[in-house]
């Protein structure tokens, strides 16, 4: 028993005094090395010959591409040099956007949204003028991303080139996005062009208009799925421009298109047309109305581009005129009535309530919408006396148009008769419509 315990204190000394000594050792120091100083001190990627670096790259996919660029400065270096190279370029800037099938188009739009955020991030740390100077250097010369340089019908080259923009610029901020459309348009002569299209007769240079509005609403426009970027856009292309001239430019980029590829402007006047071929505009007055209330402006301006845009040109068919006014919502629509009731021309106004009734029955809005209107329109006059010649020169002109219309049908046999001749029954069924509507608000 004693053995035992004596040989139990040997074992308990023996371990005190390893612990004493290890307490009283000198740790080692660790380094910590930051991957941005593994990677630009000693770096196994710059120790490589520029060719098997490249090498490498060409293995990586475009958007691994953009990633690896932000690493580190002498990465984002690397990757800028790399992708200058004209191997590169030949190999990853598609020069053909003449895809017969969908999804060869969707892949090559897919491929020019990878290459925007490939060009957003490896330029990330340069000014902005420095950026844009190199990034649209890489494509300037594409011919399919310039104006009046291809003439397929199914190119789909502006497309790609606007979600490549969209891409790029995406969170940048007002002051950067002026200095992007500066470039763009010093780069393409935008400002020349649209000056020769706006200031020409209407029906020349049909082509010009063409490829002006493809440019303007495939590259600038409508890539932006936010309206406050797609307001901004606008605004820059219209505010250099007088008014007569901006009411010139919104029918080019936003007129009614026929199948032909061809702006529709003489059926504007000749005849009615369908809701879908005017909503592109009055889509794009929404967007400037919204514009002047955000900031606050007044809107005498946009009345007057309305006026000239409805006489463009010639006097427009008053139902299309009617048409765009209800498309355009009920403020914007009250706002220009009103002006007009201010001015006292209750004959025109009058003309096209009568037509605002008769597009609600055709496309199947509610009746009441047009009977608010009419009276939020009854409290512009401010006497009993005024507000009665109104409604009485209203009356009247449903029994003017409803009388147009039946002379006009029985006056042959052609198609465009039989097409009047539907156009007076709606007529009579939408004035009861609104007739009965209007007297049940009023008895209520």
């Amino acid at each position: 028993m004693a053995r035992t315990a004596s040989r139990n204190v040997g074992k308990y000394t023996s371990t005190h005094k390893s612990r004493k000594r290890n307490i009283h050792r000198p740790r080692p120091t660790r380094t910590i090395v930051t991957r941005s100083q593994c990677l630009t001190v000693g770096c196994f990627f710059h120790r490589l010959p520029s060719e098997v670096y490249h090498m490498i790259l060409d293995k990586m996919s475009m958007l691994e591409i953009s990633i690896f660029s932000m690493v580190s400065k002498e990465i984002t270096r690397s990757v800028v040099e790399y992708i200058s190279t004209l191997a590169w370029k030949n190999k990853t800037i598609i020069q053909s956007f003449h895809r017969s099938t969908c999804p060869e188009q969707r892949s090559t739009i897919g491929h020019y949204r990878d290459l925007g955020l490939l060009f957003k991030r490896s330029t990330l740390l340069q000014p902005t003028k420095e950026r844009l100077k190199f990034i649209f250097s890489e494509f300037s010369q594409v011919p399919c991303f310039r104006l009046e340089q291809c003439m397929k019908p199914d190119c789909v080259g502006f497309l790609s080139y606007g979600v490549f923009l969209q891409t790029l610029i995406a969170g940048w901020d007002e002051l950067e996005c002026h200095r992007v459309f500066n470039f763009v348009c010093d780069l393409t002569n935008l400002l020349q062009k649209i000056e020769i299209v706006v200031t020409g007769k209407p029906g020349v240079r049909w082509y010009q208009k063409l490829q002006l509005r493809l440019f303007c609403r495939q590259v600038l426009l409508d890539p932006w799925s936010n309206q406050m970027d797609t307001q901004f856009w606008l605004m820059q292309l219209l505010k250099p421009w007088p008014l007569v001239s901006q009411a010139h430019l919104l029918l080019t980029l936003y007129g009614p298109l026929l199948p032909e590829s061809t702006l529709g402007w003489q059926d504007l006047v000749e005849r009615g047309l369908p809701h879908s071929a005017l909503w592109d505009l009055a889509r794009a007055f929404l967007l400037l109305f919204s514009k002047l209330e955000v900031k606050g402006q007044n809107t005498n301006s946009l009345v007057a581009i309305f006026k000239e845009l409805i006489v463009i040109p010639q006097p427009w068919h008053v139902e299309n005129v009617a048409r765009l006014l209800v498309l355009c919502g009920s403020s914007l629509c009250y706002t220009i009535l009103a002006s007009k009731a201010v001015n006292g021309r209750l004959l025109e106004i009058s003309r096209l309530i009568v037509y605002i009734i008769l597009v609600c029955e055709k496309d199947g809005y509610h009746m009441s919408w047009a009977v608010k209107m009419v009276q939020n329109l009854c409290k512009v006059f401010s006497t009993p006396p005024e507000r009665f010649s109104f409604i009485q020169q209203l009356e009247n002109m449903f029994s003017d148009v409803t009388r147009e219309f039946f002379e006009f049908s029985v006056t042959g046999n052609q198609p465009e008769d039989r097409e009047t001749f539907q156009s007076l029954c709606i007529l009579l069924d939408s004035s009861a419509r609104f007739h009965t509507k209007f007297l049940h608000m009023i008895l209520k």
